[in-house]
């Protein structure tokens, strides 16, 4: 496994990253979930795949989260969105992206299509989760949790034998990077694979995402027997098949 590294976005800022250099056109930049962090299976199986087909690779951690500097609770979408905007911009520069996004990776990969339209050729979601601190959060809490959330700005979250500390500013802060209100007519590769018993993103927030991309080539697959993670051998072999398959395609028209 390579090493990872910490490349420098502004003064105070270091945020890691994992790198598979290459004279390629194309990198994979693949980002990771909420609270997660590049020691994960998807990461780390992205990043093999690539060194062994001499892909270009960049996965990075946004601030407060992982080894990246900052606290998780300072932190926003629109601020982690900046995070991988300015990584990818000092890393692969004019370099064409396959963009791998994670649950809210995503998110911050489809909010990345407003900085970097004509580099993306295409996107890759794994249960891809724009919107989810409305839709999926905030709209389940109770009026109790609701008023605590707005009183003393934190609430900690337990789901999935995880604990999460949410804040009202990062609850406001996802109502300004709303993705479903647009209208993309790029044409590109658009593949979703979502576990049909995640029981955390539910299947029809991918079906929506479909629905934005009028004009990409898109597939959604409907894993069987996979939860929210993905991250089992036969997902992660399936989300590394995909990837190459959209590669390859698009290595015949560049």
């Amino acid at each position: 496994m390579a090493k990872f590294k910490f490349v420098e976005i502004s003064k105070n800022k270091k945020i890691r990253y994992l790198f598979n250099s290459s004279s390629c056109d194309i990198y994979v930049v693949f980002l990771h979930g909420f609270k997660s962090d590049l020691e994960g299976d998807k990461p780390k199986a992205l990043y093999r795949f690539c060194k062994k087909n001499n892909i270009g690779f960049l996965a990075l951690e946004y601030s407060g989260h992982g080894k990246s500097y900052g606290k998780f609770e300072q932190g926003t979408i629109s601020s982690w969105t900046q995070d991988a905007k300015k990584v990818i911009k000092k890393k692969i520069k004019r370099k064409k992206i396959i963009l791998v996004g994670s649950s809210m990776g995503g998110w911050i990969g489809l909010n990345l299509f407003k900085y970097m339209n004509n580099k993306i050729l295409a996107f890759v979601g794994i249960a891809p989760a724009p919107e989810f601190l409305d839709r999926l959060m905030w709209k389940n809490f109770t009026l109790r949790v609701k008023k605590q959330i707005i009183n003393k700005k934190f609430h900690i979250f337990n789901h999935g034998g995880f604990e999460y500390n949410i804040s009202y500013n990062l609850i406001k802060d996802g109502r300004k990077n709303k993705f479903f209100n647009k209208n993309f007519k790029n044409k590109i590769f658009i593949t979703i694979l979502h576990g049909k018993k995640d029981d955390v993103v539910p299947i029809y927030i991918s079906k929506k995402i479909m629905k934005v991309f009028k004009n990409a080539k898109k597939k959604l697959i409907i894993i069987k027997n996979g939860d929210h993670s993905l991250s089992k051998k036969n997902n992660l072999k399936k989300l590394t098949k995909e990837v190459e398959l959209i590669y390859n395609n698009l290595k015949k028209h560049i």
